[in-house]
């Protein structure tokens, strides 16, 4: 069993939708600029709206993925050798881009609700922090979504110390939750979503949503570093948009979801597990002696991909509660495989190294 988080395609793996490829080859021959087109930017402001939040379609811009989105933020607000806060638990790919942007990763203390926002003004405090990484819904890996009351508190912590957020929210179409961190401090945060786990990772879409006057900046930074969304799947997104192709996978993935996180509950029953019950992965923190990298490699000797907590830790100092735990990712096998790996995991977690 992988341990990849990503959601299939869809319940039944078959393609989304059966596209009209001509006109789509078609407007796939144009360029993309880094703001998409009108339509594009009408589209993405209704798919990510929330009750009590729109983005403006002005603020919109595009990269190829998510990863691309969160590279041009970075890009466009951190110096080589600036420092980002982020979760002591974050995102692995992050540490990758901020490796090669030459950027530090400051690991910031988190609680059952994520990041605690009294950490962002510590750690700003002890040396200057150019902005914050966050994931206040459906975090990964522990599976945190902050309430309405942490996300204004951060919001006011971010404007007290005039500190840009960039907010990744690519699990969020699986939560109904409070508005964004967007909705409190728009003239700070940096929205990143897309359609990579919407639809599919093969033809995907990175969305950032740009504060007031800084779009030229970001568009930049997407243009330099060859990030900006290809044609084809940006014609492509906006069909899917428009047709309800998107909606229709959404409501399937989020019944998925649960019947998947209702086999963690029951093979996991007495496990100290913490889960959302409609997201794709479960943060496991396994019972002694057990520790992330000899039960990594039993699982592997049974075919079973699962994915050491230290590989989600910040930075070294922030890795000591991640020793004894890992992430399972739960979307990429059919239900039935996935119940048979929870079994076998269950029964290696219940023995001795």
């Amino acid at each position: 069993m992988p341990s990849r988080g990503t959601p299939p395609p869809g319940p039944d793996r078959r393609r989304p939708a059966r596209l009209r490829y001509g006109p789509i080859l078609t407007e796939s021959l144009r360029t993309a600029s880094a703001t998409g087109t009108p339509a594009a930017r009408e589209a993405a402001a209704a798919l990510l709206a929330t009750p009590g939040w729109r983005p403006a379609p002005s603020r919109l811009a595009f990269a190829g993925n998510a990863r691309q989105a969160i590279a041009a933020a970075f890009a466009s607000l951190v110096r080589p050798g600036g420092r980002v806060g982020v979760e002591a638990l974050t995102y692995p790919l992050v540490k990758e881009i901020a490796t090669r942007l030459g950027v530090t990763l400051v690991p910031l203390a988190m609680d059952d609700e994520g990041l605690r926002p009294e950490a962002v003004t510590a750690a700003h405090r002890s040396a200057p922090l150019s902005a914050v990484y966050v994931q206040p819904t459906v975090h990964n890996p522990t599976s945190a979504t902050m309430g309405d009351a942490r996300r204004r508190r951060l919001a006011d912590t971010a404007r007290d110390l005039d500190l840009p957020l960039v907010e990744d929210r690519i699990w969020s179409f699986l939560h109904t939750g409070p508005d964004p961190l967007a909705a409190h401090a728009p003239e700070r945060t940096y929205l990143v979503d897309s359609l990579s786990k919407r639809v599919a990772p093969g033809l995907t879409v990175g969305f950032l949503v740009v504060p007031e006057g800084r779009v030229e900046d970001v568009a930049a930074a997407l243009r330099s570093g060859a990030w900006t969304a290809g044609r084809f799947a940006l014609e492509a997104a906006v069909r899917w948009l428009g047709d309800g192709t998107v909606a229709r996978l959404v409501t399937a993935k989020r019944a998925d979801a649960a019947l998947r996180q209702g086999l963690v509950a029951e093979h996991l029953a007495g496990f100290r597990v913490r889960a959302d019950p409609r997201a794709y992965h479960v943060w496991w923190e396994l019972p002694a002696p057990w520790r992330a990298d000899t039960f990594t490699a039993a699982a592997a000797a049974r075919g079973i991909a699962v994915t050491p907590g230290s590989a989600f830790a910040a930075a070294p100092a922030a890795s000591a509660g991640a020793s004894d735990a890992v992430r399972l990712g739960l979307g990429s096998v059919a239900p039935s495989e996935l119940a048979r790996a929870l079994g076998t995991l269950a029964d290696v977690a219940r023995t001795r190294p």
